[in-house]
């Protein structure tokens, strides 16, 4: 698969989730643009996007776990 596909589609997905106003659906789409992004970063060696996308991917998917739970505000979900 082309590398700069892969980009466009990962820049596009993180578009799309910011035009969302619930703070869930955005994490979560989000979530996916940065692993759209890490596989891009593998596909062009470039440690600074798997680095920074997977960093923001486990800080999605913590907060994820904390409006599931229960631990955030209503406002949130």
């Amino acid at each position: 698969m082309n590398p700069e596909y892969v980009g466009h589609v990962a820049s596009v997905i993180l578009m799309i989730s910011f035009t969302l106003k619930k703070t869930r659906q955005l994490r979560i789409v989000n979530s996916i643009a940065c692993l759209a992004f890490v596989a891009y970063g593998i596909m062009i060696t470039a440690w600074p996007v798997i680095i920074s996308n997977a960093f923001i991917a486990i800080v999605n998917t913590y907060y994820l776990i904390q409006m599931r739970s229960g631990a955030a505000t209503k406002e949130e979900s």
